[in-house]
């Protein structure tokens, strides 16, 4: 018997008796699958035993990582070739698909916010991103993403928006080593967004006070009480729905914010200026009085949906159960909800309120927003610069 047979193998390596003698394989397994692969032709010596072992080994430690690639190791093997086959037909929308499925289990753990998931959802499905389909992943060059972008023709946001998962998918593409590089990574963004985005068509256009009588004149006596309290405060509609008794002061006349609620979720303002102390005039405090009287011992919270007296859930659902039904039944223009907010803020600028007072009432961390969107309402002499100090002594 030939002594090189006597040797024994270590785990996971065998001597296989072939027709042209005798050769090494191992053995492990990746993704599920058990795999053996005979090693090139060598002399069956202790030293190309050790050698396969070590093989093995690396091999095994890289699967563990998750950076094993076959055809590194074994390019003649057909399971390298079906590897490579799997990587030049990912296609986009599939992994646009479980990246989807990774944002929601990153809402379920608590890691992402419900609100954030819808806009990616929004990306991910609309109209735009189907541009993609059929696509793999190695087609999409950076022409392909320049050009794409370029005929979008929406504003920088959304254009952004639209972006945040599909960079996500060739990030871990890359990481994954599905691609050789990411074609964002040969792109100037920020330049292409700059140069191809279009301002944003919203306009801010307030109601004005014939406007405002004419919605809260619109109003059943339910609905009447919440949105003259909303005209009277500017909340945000989630500080609005999430305001309950308890933050009410009646003796200073203000309302705490400290909560806000989106898409559903009740949670805290984003920043430390969105908690505060909202002043209420006289039209809030009487707003408040006769929602004391409809609602003061349904719940916690203060505004209700008028159709089931319990709270209210979502924007969506205060825009469809009343500000729809009580826009058409007043007659006027319609403008969103958000226009409630901009009509107060210009309405006490415009009577001259100080712009850092407009900002802490509205939650702004600062008066540069104030002046950026409401730069028109504002007194001129606010509008003028300040003065330096000048130091004394």
């Amino acid at each position: 018997m030939d002594k090189r047979t006597s040797l024994e193998a270590p785990p996971g390596v065998t001597i296989r008796q072939m027709k042209s003698g005798a050769r090494l394989q191992i053995f492990f397994v990746h993704q599920g699958q058990q795999c053996r692969e005979l090693l090139p032709e060598c002399p069956i010596t202790k030293a190309s035993l050790q050698y396969a072992a070590n093989l093995r080994g690396e091999i095994r430690r890289k699967i563990d990582d998750s950076t094993f690639v076959y055809a590194e190791y074994f390019p003649d093997s057909p399971r390298a070739k079906v590897e490579v086959a799997e990587k030049e037909r990912n296609l986009l929308q599939e992994l646009l698909a479980k990246q989807l499925g990774i944002y929601t289990k990153q809402v379920e753990s608590g890691k992402m916010s419900p609100s954030t998931l819808v806009g990616y959802k929004k990306a991910i499905t609309g109209e735009r991103m189907r541009h993609w389909d059929g696509w793999t992943l190695r087609e999409v060059t950076p022409s392909a993403i320049r050009e794409w972008v370029s005929e979008m023709d929406c504003t920088s946001k959304a254009i952004r928006n639209l972006l945040i998962p599909l960079r996500s998918v060739f990030e871990d593409a890359l990481n994954d080593e599905l691609i050789d590089f990411n074609p964002f990574d040969r792109i100037a963004l920020s330049k292409l967004i700059k140069q191809t985005s279009k301002a944003s068509d919203y306009v801010i256009e307030p109601f004005t006070r014939a406007e405002r009588d004419a919605i809260l004149a619109a109003c059943r006596p339910d609905e009447r009480p919440t949105f003259q309290f909303w005209f009277a405060t500017g909340l945000r509609p989630g500080e609005l729905q999430a305001l309950e008794w308890r933050h009410i002061d009646f003796d200073k006349a203000t309302a705490r914010i400290e909560l806000n609620q989106v898409a559903g979720v009740v949670k805290a303002p984003k920043t430390a200026a969105g908690i505060r102390a909202v002043d209420l005039d006289q039209d809030a405090i009487d707003a408040l009085k006769a929602q004391k009287a409809i609602s003061g011992t349904q719940s916690e919270r203060i505004w209700l949906n008028p159709r089931t007296m319990k709270s209210w859930e979502t924007d969506a659902q205060v825009r469809k159960t009343a500000w729809l039904p009580i826009m058409a039944r007043s007659g006027i223009k319609y403008r969103n909800m958000y226009q409630i907010r901009h009509t107060y803020a210009s309405t006490i600028l415009t009577a001259g309120a100080n712009p850092w007072y407009v900002a802490a009432q509205l939650g702004h961390e600062d008066v540069e927003m104030v002046f950026r969107t409401y730069g028109k309402f504002i007194r001129e002499d606010y509008q003028k610069p300040r003065p330096a100090l000048r130091a004394v002594g």
